[in-house]
């Protein structure tokens, strides 16, 4: 039998909180964060709705999975993002010692591989799963600023 909680399947997750971010007019991305096969933190992009340029999802999902684990490392938990962390965000990672990093589209601007930011050493990350769908929804986006 098939494993429904598959990363795609996770991803998924991740971009219906992309489109959430869509919705309000943020930068589309999205997170889900796992421990178990059960999705303990939902989080997507609020710098415009909280003024605070810190407020990208993965900030978000790590404070939400810590408060819902009860301790700030996510040693054992995986993060699905529909983007390549950029470098804070990858700090953060790195400080909350997640086992797993699993995002969809690449940053060559501004992901935290360009910049040279680690993750933690015990890291495992994954990239490209449904990075065509992410990068159509951030293309939306921006398309739509610009017109």
């Amino acid at each position: 039998m098939e494993n429904v909680w598959d990363d795609t399947f996770f991803m998924k997750k991740a971009l219906a909180e992309a489109q959430l971010a869509l919705e309000k007019d943020e930068v589309p991305v999205g997170v889900v964060i796992v421990a178990n096969n059960s999705i303990i933190a939902r989080a997507h992009n609020l710098t415009e709705a909280l003024t605070d340029v810190t407020a990208h999802a993965e900030m978000q999902g790590i404070t939400a999975a810590a408060n819902a684990i009860g301790g700030k490392y996510l040693q054992g938990c995986s993060m699905y993002v529909t983007l390549e962390p950029c470098s804070m965000c990858a700090g953060a990672l790195y400080w909350s010692q997640i086992s797993r990093v699993v995002f969809a589209a690449d940053d060559p601007k501004r992901g935290y591989r360009q910049h040279g930011t680690p993750l933690h050493p015990k890291t495992e990350v994954v990239s490209g799963v449904m990075a065509e769908e992410s990068r159509e929804l951030l293309l939306r986006f921006f398309k739509e600023k610009r017109d």
